[in-house]
């Protein structure tokens, strides 16, 4: 019982910081979206995107703009040398900043989902916990019963029914938990999903404005 006390407290710990976090990078995540497209450039959508620092599409920016700025140090460095550049040039900075961006997403995607697999071990563990003092509790009773010499129903109920405790106990752990890590795995997906979809927009702007060059 005291071990799945620990789980429960542990598990509900997750859930409520979770949520927190959760409802915070969705608050974060559509207000810089709408200050992103509402910007007239990429350095003013830089600096408004260090307000919203639950947002992971303003961390995925973040660290894409990052990675133009080396880009365009080492090119200004070329061009002194180089009149124009070349659209296998355009295409290789390209690459480097799906790298770069990939990578923020990847970072973004593990902190999201940290804490989530001990919700799916306590899912998975805690009936077997509880089911195993319920076995250890009727072993006990029977041990009882063969001491007192007698095996009425006022010598087994009591005994039985303190087992059986371990078993509820072990699943109204596991219920919640499995229920969550669910909604929360899903929430991770949806905000994959949206990742994804603002790289690709970001991917393709960059993209646009690097060939307008050559």
């Amino acid at each position: 019982m005291l071990t799945l006390l620990i789980f429960s407290l542990a598990s509900w710990t997750i859930v409520f910081m979770k949520t927190r976090l959760f409802r915070k990078v969705r608050i974060d995540s559509e207000d810089f979206l709408e200050t992103f497209w509402a910007s007239t450039n990429l350095n003013e959508a830089h600096k408004a995107a260090a307000e919203y620092e639950y947002s992971p599409e303003a961390s995925v920016f973040t660290a894409g703009f990052a990675e133009l700025q080396k880009i365009n140090k080492i090119r200004t460095r070329k061009d002194e040398n180089v009149s124009a550049e070349t659209l296998e040039m355009q295409l290789a900075t390209m690459d480097n900043l799906k790298r770069a961006v990939r990578k923020a997403e990847a970072q973004q995607l593990n902190k999201l989902g940290s804490a989530l697999a001990f919700l799916a071990t306590t899912g998975s563990a805690t009936p077997f916990i509880g089911l195993f003092g319920t076995v250890w509790g009727i072993m006990a009773s029977f041990h009882d019963i063969g001491q007192r010499g007698s095996a009425s129903l006022a010598v087994v109920a009591p005994g039985i029914s303190e087992a059986l405790v371990a078993t509820a106990a072990g699943l109204a752990v596991a219920i919640p938990a499995v229920i969550f890590f669910n909604y929360f795995s899903n929430r991770v997906n949806d905000i994959d999903g949206n990742m994804q979809n603002f790289t690709t927009d970001f991917l393709n702007l960059v993209e646009r404005d690097l060939l307008s060059r050559v």
